[in-house]
């Protein structure tokens, strides 16, 4: 993956697998970082689960032997002299349960990869998981552009996120709001 908000895409698709129905994305980036960070209320994971995170041969997931959006991840980041911390509490343990991936990175080192089409990648996460109460914040130095899925259902009903018509509303909106910031 050669952008950020695949990364993203990547990561919050494991909230979504986890049971989650409160996603937190949030990226703020000043003159020297870019942190993201992707926040859930899933089922959480293991402190064995937790440890082996960073092991390219593990993976919760049936469909492939291998993990390795953790791994690159964090090497992405640190090459950039930043780092990547994730911190879990599993269901087991608590009822306040859930998952927070964090990673830092150096934006103006050489190695720094670009954020992408974060307005497209969030188009997706919804259009997939409409359901999910998905709140999305982006923070620069002269302002934030965000979206709240609960908000929208509360002004549009019963009617589907999924919705071409909303989707492509919500893909406009995020696109203005990043326009009058920069």
């Amino acid at each position: 993956m050669n952008e950020l908000s695949l990364y993203i895409l990547d990561i919050t698709m494991n909230s979504v697998r986890a049971g989650s129905s409160e996603i937190r994305i949030t990226l703020t980036e000043d003159d020297e970082h870019v942190t993201f960070s992707v926040s859930d209320n899933g089922c959480g994971m293991t402190k064995e689960q937790l440890e082996k995170l960073e092991n390219p041969f593990f993976t919760t997931r049936k469909t492939r032997k291998v993990g390795l959006g953790i791994p690159f991840l964090k090497m992405l980041a640190e090459m950039t002299g930043g780092n990547v911390s994730i911190s879990s509490v599993h269901e087991s343990e608590s009822c306040d349960h859930g998952t927070t991936t964090k990673a830092v990175f150096g934006k103006n080192h050489i190695d720094f990869i670009p954020l992408g089409d974060i307005v497209e990648t969030l188009k997706t996460l919804i259009q997939g998981s409409p359901e999910i109460n998905f709140t999305f914040t982006h923070t620069f130095p002269n302002g934030e552009v965000s979206l709240d899925c609960s908000q929208l259902r509360e002004i549009l009903g019963d009617i589907s996120l999924a919705e071409p018509e909303i989707l492509n509303w919500i893909g406009e909106n995020l696109r203005e709001q990043y326009d009058e910031i920069r």
